[in-house]
């Protein structure tokens, strides 16, 4: 039998490389604006054709490359990053492995123009499908020009598995929005089909912040600063008010890289606990600086998971840092009771007759709260006129005794008078409200508990798919029309529903550079903020499972049943119980939520009898 084991050729080893690193348009971005980054750069442009599909160009002023280099950088495990093992554990770049350049070159058809500050000319390499086609010199200006043209071009499994271009460039801004939070110091601009996207000048930290998401954000951050002999940590934190359900900008950073950390997470939330609705996020830009050596991010290709030396010690001081800042915006301001210019008032002045003086009060010392048949003495200053105070109250209603006033109360009046909710079950003997979350119903087979809130999530949800896929909505019109600002990266994907939005009753208009005015809304969500329902149709239509137009209904109609659905402790009466547990029953699905969670469970009467043995 001969032998099967035999090496890969390079190119077939590139694209099983370029499966990890490069995943979609984004990824090709990431990895060249990172090395653009690395190479000192003040100036980044990425112009795209397509969202990336067809072409993504990205020019800087970094240091260049010498006409060796140039070539040698498209090799497999090539880098100028690392020299030895050891510099994994003491990293001071965004890349490090050298596998970017070589995975980029496998799928698509790359063009590389370098120069060197030094050099009167620059260079130009083309390599397609991982085979060199060509290198000539040039002559262009200083930095690194990489045009990536037809990604995946030869690959079209990989090219078909693409989502739409609005998909694709929203994940293409994700991706730019945490570069650029993570280098402020930077000048960036990104441009697709020749449209500006962002156009970011050098700035601090806090300008780029607002830069990005909008002036908004400037009255919803609260400073984070502290430093130790661990690690240096700042940034900003939202105040309560700014929480929302949905698309709360989070963001971790560790030495310039962007990172994941459900860790850290939760020591930033920890301190809101008790400040902002359960559910809701609050914004956060953290940034650490900690010693290289201390940290490892050679765990995935992503780069974005990363394992911290001291992680609990960091955990505690970034919650202890988050609340320092929360009770410092908390605190109340003390008043300053400023004299100074006040007017002369002869009242406040001494040595002349008071115009005002003190109220007199009087007391009777010699009355006993512990002696029933005494009552107290009046005020020794109290004047009565007559008809002020009857002397014989029961003169005037003589159907009224002091008897009367000790016996039972009627029955009656007592139900009528006791709050709705608590005597449900005396005025219906089919339905039960359990604590303002739960109805409880009688079935054949045992008692039937029913999660209010998930039960007319489950009803308003097939309600509202049907009116989306019928064009049935009518839109309220809003008094005043509301103006929304909204990052790059969700604007991206309003504008390309404006027209769907239409079809499901909105009126929203583009006003350009992130601008939306909103001057309707869907009859039925009037109650609804139109921009926390944008924000939360947004965030949910984004997911990478949206494909078709159904997947579009399904999450739009997800976001606007979840902001209508009657909240936890909403009291409901006996027609109400009725109505909800009818439409219930009258759904596709009576059992489970669109998001899969449970809505009733039956408690059966075995086992009800079982507990009470």
């Amino acid at each position: 039998m001969s032998d099967i084991i035999q090496l890969l050729p390079d190119s077939v080893a590139n694209q099983i490389a370029a499966g990890e690193v490069i995943q979609r348009p984004a990824s090709v971005v990431k990895e060249l604006v990172e090395n653009s980054v690395d190479a000192g750069a003040r100036t980044i442009d990425v112009l795209l054709k397509d969202a990336g599909r067809t072409s993504i160009q990205v020019i800087d002023d970094g240091i260049g490359m010498s006409d060796t280099d140039a070539r040698l950088s498209f090799e497999r495990h090539a880098t100028s990053k690392i020299r030895h093992a050891d510099d994994l554990f003491n990293l001071h770049s965004m890349g490090f492995r050298g596998e970017a350049l070589a995975s980029i070159a496998a799928v698509a058809q790359v063009t590389l123009t370098t120069r060197r500050r030094e050099d009167e000319l620059g260079t130009m390499v083309s390599i397609s499908g991982s085979r060199f086609q060509s290198q000539e010199p040039v002559s262009c200006a200083p930095g690194t020009n990489f045009t990536v043209e037809n990604l995946f071009y030869n690959v079209p499994a990989r090219r078909k598995f693409l989502k739409s271009n609005t998909t694709e460039l929203n994940n293409i801004l994700v991706t730019f929005e945490r570069i650029v939070l993570a280098y402020p110091n930077i000048a960036f601009s990104l441009y697709n089909n020749g449209t500006p996207l962002m156009q970011l000048t050098s700035a601090n930290l806090h300008q780029r912040i607002i830069d990005v998401f909008g002036k908004k954000m400037r009255s919803d951050l609260l400073s984070v600063e502290i430093e130790t002999n661990v690690c240096r940590m700042f940034g900003f934190v939202g105040t309560p008010f700014s929480a929302r359900k949905k698309g709360a900008q989070q963001f971790f950073f560790v030495n310039g890289r962007y990172m994941k950390h459900p860790y850290f997470h939760k020591a930033v939330q920890a301190p809101y606990e008790r400040l902002v609705t359960q559910g809701e996020q609050v914004p956060y830009f953290i940034y650490f600086e900690v010693p290289a050596g201390d940290i490892d991010v050679n765990i995935h290709p992503t780069k974005t998971e990363i394992k911290f030396e001291n992680e609990q010690l960091i955990w505690q001081l970034l919650c202890a840092a988050v609340k320092n800042a929360i009770g410092q915006y908390n605190d109340v301001p003390s008043i300053n009771f400023d004299v100074e210019g006040r007017p002369d008032i002869p009242a406040m002045q001494g040595g002349g007759e008071n115009i005002t003086s003190m109220p007199a009060t009087g007391s009777d010392v010699r009355y006993n709260p512990f002696e029933g048949n005494r009552k107290p003495a009046t005020r020794p200053d109290a004047v009565y006129k007559k008809g002020e105070v009857y002397e014989n109250w029961q003169t005037l209603f003589p159907e009224k005794s002091t008897d009367q006033s000790q016996s039972a109360p009627d029955p009656n009046l007592f139900n009528e008078t006791q709050d709705k909710g608590q005597l449900i079950a005396e005025k219906s003997p089919h339905h039960y409200q359990y604590k303002g979350r739960y109805v409880m119903t009688a079935v054949k087979s045992g008692l039937m508990i029913i999660d209010q809130h998930r039960a007319h999530l489950r009803i308003l949800y097939e309600e509202y798919r049907e009116r989306m896929r019928k064009h049935q909505w009518h839109t309220q019109q809003l008094l005043f029309p509301e103006m929304i600002q909204l990052p790059p990266s969700e604007s991206v994907v309003l504008d390309s529903l404006l027209e769907h939005l239409s079809d499901w009753g909105f009126d929203v208009s583009s006003l350009g550079g992130g601008s939306f005015a909103v001057s309707g809304v869907p009859s039925g969500v009037e109650s609804v903020a139109a921009e926390q329902l944008l924000h939360n149709i947004i965030s949910d239509v984004s997911q990478p499972t949206v494909d078709t137009h159904d997947d579009l209904i399904h999450h739009a109609a997800m976001s606007m049943a979840r902001a209508s659905a009657m909240p936890y402790g909403q009291t409901l009466g006996d027609t109400e119980m009725d109505s909800l547990v009818n439409s219930l029953f009258a759904c596709q699905d009576v059992n489970l939520t669109p998001d899969g969670k449970r809505i009733h469970a039956i408690l059966g009467q075995q086992e009800i009898e079982q507990l009470l043995e």
